[in-house]
């Protein structure tokens, strides 16, 4: 059902959990797809030892190119991309599987809900401290206490976790890479998305998955992804997210047109377009030449024997 693509840098304890639970706490058996950034810290020698699909990069290539790479090998109708710091509760695929087969079409942005162990400014997620680290994880309490919150689906939002058709996905070009190493790729997504004609959006609340938050991102110099957001689009995230994502939840409400900007919006896009250098200056602050970094063998043979 699903190929699910997890870029991973130095993390292999949180990794080892990830592919453990979604090995264990799912209904069907999905695709599993890894990108390796670096793998110094063993990930690399880990995940060829255990047959894993997976590509490789020098150094932290961030995530639209990662993630990009591994939708290209993927197999399934329906791509899922997962933070390595990320555990499947039991039955997360499930509660998705049967919301996509409630749809009329696969033009639509899924997701589970996030359960994270401190409290955030995010309305959706759910706050239960099942452990911050991998040493402390108590899956036990996680197995029996993660479906306590009641809480439905949210329609006309999303959370990090994406779930989308991959035929869609390429039909508006995955990842931009002008996000790179990742922050506002989400965003700029579903509006790739709004822009094909999706105004089906929604996190699903039956489907939960545990995040330990920020243990990679937390160690990467992160772009400006809401001015390169409003250069690119001429409106802020939280306009198109007010204004666009949740009125389309409304059933009285009538089909939202493309999202306009609001005089707020247009200022911002002049005053980053004078003042900054928004993406290029992100993504030279970052990493100058990332895509020297991939070396020629990409694809893990054992899985896809033609690979060159």
């Amino acid at each position: 059902m699903f190929s699910i693509l997890i870029p991973t840098w130095n993390n292999l304890p949180y990794l080892q959990l990830c592919l453990d639970s979604i090995r264990r706490h799912s209904c069907m058996e999905h695709d599993i797809l890894v990108h390796v950034n670096d793998g110094s810290d063993g990930t690399l020698e880990w995940v060829r030892d255990q047959g894993i699909a997976h590509t490789h990069s020098t150094s932290n290539v961030g995530i639209c190119l990662a993630v990009n790479q591994l939708a290209s090998m993927a197999t399934r109708q329906w791509l899922v991309y997962l933070n390595d710091d990320m555990v499947c509760c039991p039955g997360w695929d499930a509660a998705l599987i049967n919301a996509i087969d409630r749809q009329p079409h696969d033009l639509v942005y899924l997701s589970p809900t996030i359960i994270e162990p401190r409290s955030t400014v995010n309305p959706l997620t759910i706050v239960q401290d099942f452990g911050s680290t991998a040493e402390t994880f108590n899956e036990a309490a996680m197995v029996e206490q993660f479906a306590s919150d009641p809480r439905g689906d949210r329609l006309g939002q999303a959370s990090p976790v994406s779930v989308v058709s991959k035929r869609w996905w390429h039909m508006v070009g995955g990842y931009s890479i002008e996000f790179s190493p990742g922050m506002g790729s989400e965003d700029d997504l579903m509006m790739k998305f709004w822009v094909a004609g999706c105004r089906h959006y929604a996190v699903i609340g039956d489907s939960r998955i545990y995040h330990f938050a920020c243990r990679s991102t937390g160690r990467v110099r992160r772009n400006h992804g809401a001015r390169t957001f409003v250069t690119k689009w001429g409106v802020t995230q939280g306009d198109f997210k007010r204004r666009s994502l949740l009125p389309s939840a409304i059933p009285q409400v009538p089909a939202q047109p493309m999202p306009q900007p609001t005089p707020m919006g247009r200022l911002k896009r002049a005053v980053y377009g004078l003042a900054g250098n928004f993406p290029l200056g992100d993504l030279s602050a970052w990493d100058a030449t990332p895509g020297q970094h991939i070396p020629p063998k990409q694809v893990s043979k054992e899985k896809f024997p033609d690979a060159k």
